[in-house]
């Protein structure tokens, strides 16, 4: 009997905290006024059960079919609007900008010293406009840029030469997109330190790479602690201590690095570490000088930005390229009709091979790297499209969504490269809100002049040497082009296939 009645009042406990926890949240959403349209909730944890970890921009996407382009969702205690439409993102980017400029910042992306340094995450103000200012006039300007197509060529030179060791000139299958992100990750070692970092006979870059790489891993997981607050504490996932762990290590090797180069910093300047060596000491601009700690996140950010992002969309487009065999031979035509089989590809050869931009941009349409770009956050409160966006709301852009909006692209789903050579058609230079994939207005990618080179010419420097063969016979009807969600959208089940050098059938 007194277990009976111990359970009963156990129930009613539960019961009126159930109650008071749905009361509280209904009493806070009247306080913030008319948010966008929302699905049914759960009290505590909201909406979290109609995520789907494993694919939330599909979830989402679905979800925005009935509740529309512009939506709430309570993720725990977490306010998030999703952006799900050309149109709402247009409105976002062009009338909103400033005020949902800022970053929401996940439990995995607070560092034990903030967010010095980060342009990334950092909140944007002063700070930021001075990374910014950086990142743009000093690393990404063309000039520089220009000074730097010798670094790229001899990058994917390697690569190619790579993958046709490992392909055994023609017999053995190869891990596509590992070969492209050991290109990636070396041109960021070059850029940086001018050396490969991922030398056979380099033991830090190879534990700089395996502690990178656990980073990406664990930040891109799902962690209960960012939606509901009273767990952060205990970190029950374990996801921060994991990664500020793996963060820790990768900042030690790369201030060894740093701290090598900074005595020996001698005439004019030859890579982005010498630029930001001289900022530590001068500053920018006004600016006080940069930190150790702030140039440590620098170079980080560039290895975690510039090498998931670049895989991804390198091994998403081969592999939409083997499913299209028609699309395949279209533009290795190309290649071979403006390069002969005795030169490389060089860069000065790209505008002479718009289906292979095409191929870039499509590729960037359907599997867009950062399917919700890096989360926004509102600065303040303001209205939206006739809803009211409550500062500190989490705003997620879905151009995952609004790339395959049948409003706005024919046979959306389908992978055509063609659709990209009409006149006036979209770029991704963050005017065209129906193709935005690095983003738009403030926060958008600073790398787009980096990007723009290197993608197509890695693509098209294997598919110029190269003929493509998938791996165990498979056919391209029967490939997996399912995805999976990290930090980056990448292929769930990594693209096999057999590199036959292009020159063996010219003997």
């Amino acid at each position: 009997m007194d277990m009976q009645l111990l359970g009963l009042i156990l129930a009613l406990l539960i019961w009126f905290a159930w109650a008071a926890v749905r009361l509280r949240q209904r009493l806070r959403m009247e306080e913030l006024g008319q948010l966008p349209p929302r699905p049914r909730w759960w009290p505590v944890v909201g909406n979290i059960f109609q995520l789907g970890w494993s694919s939330p921009h599909e979830s989402f996407a679905k979800l925005a079919q009935k509740h529309g382009p512009i939506m709430t969702l309570w993720l725990g205690s977490m306010c998030t609007v999703v952006i799900s439409s050309n149109e709402a993102a247009h409105d976002m980017f062009k009338n909103h900008d400033v005020v949902l400029a800022g970053r929401k910042i996940y439990e995995s992306m607070k560092g034990d010293y903030g967010n010095e340094g980060s342009l990334i995450t950092a909140q944007y103000g002063p700070h930021w406009r001075m990374l910014r200012r950086l990142s743009t006039t000093e690393f990404f300007v063309s000039s520089r840029l220009d000074a730097m197509s010798g670094v790229r060529r001899r990058c994917i030179d390697r690569m190619v030469h790579y993958m046709e060791v490992a392909g055994g000139s023609g017999n053995n299958a190869i891990d596509v997109g590992r070969f492209f992100f050991l290109m990636a990750f070396n041109l960021i070692g070059n850029l940086m330190f001018s050396k490969d970092l991922l030398d056979p006979t380099s033991e830090r870059g190879a534990k700089f790479f395996y502690h990178a790489n656990k980073v990406m891993e664990f930040a891109g997981k799902p962690n209960v602690a960012d939606y509901l607050p009273t767990l952060r504490w205990l970190d029950p996932q374990g996801i921060r201590r994991k990664t500020q762990f793996h963060v820790n290590r990768a900042f030690d090797i790369a201030g060894g690095f740093i701290e090598e180069r900074a005595d020996c910093v001698e005439g004019d300047r030859k890579d982005y570490l010498d630029v930001l060596l001289q900022y530590r000491e001068d500053g920018l601009e006004g600016s006080p000088s940069f930190s150790s700690r702030t140039i440590n996140v620098i170079v980080f950010e560039m290895f975690t930005a510039g090498t998931d992002t670049t895989t991804s969309t390198l091994e998403w487009a081969m592999a939409e390229l083997l499913h299209s065999r028609k699309s395949l031979e279209k533009v290795q035509m190309e290649l071979r009709s403006v390069v002969s089989p005795n030169k490389k590809l060089q860069e000065t050869d790209l505008d002479n091979l718009p289906y292979l931009k095409a191929i870039i941009k499509e590729t960037l349409r359907l599997h867009p790297p950062l399917p919700f770009l890096v989360p926004h956050m509102a600065m303040d409160s303001c209205n939206m499209l006739g809803y009211r966006i409550p500062k500190g709301t989490q705003i997620l852009v879905n151009v995952w969504a609004i790339g395959r909006d049948p409003k706005s692209w024919k046979e959306p789903l389908e992978f055509k490269p063609e659709r990209f050579l009409e006149p006036n058609m979209a770029d991704y230079k963050g005017q065209h809100f129906e193709f935005i994939p690095f983003g738009s207005g403030r926060r958008m990618c600073p790398a787009i002049p980096l990007a723009s080179l290197v993608l197509p010419l890695a693509l098209g420097s294997v598919l110029h040497e190269f003929d493509w063969v998938l791996a165990d016979g498979i056919k391209p009807a029967d490939m997996d082009m399912s995805e999976r969600m990290g930090i980056t959208l990448r292929k769930a089940v990594p693209l096999k296939a057999i590199p036959v050098p292009f020159k063996s059938y010219q003997a």
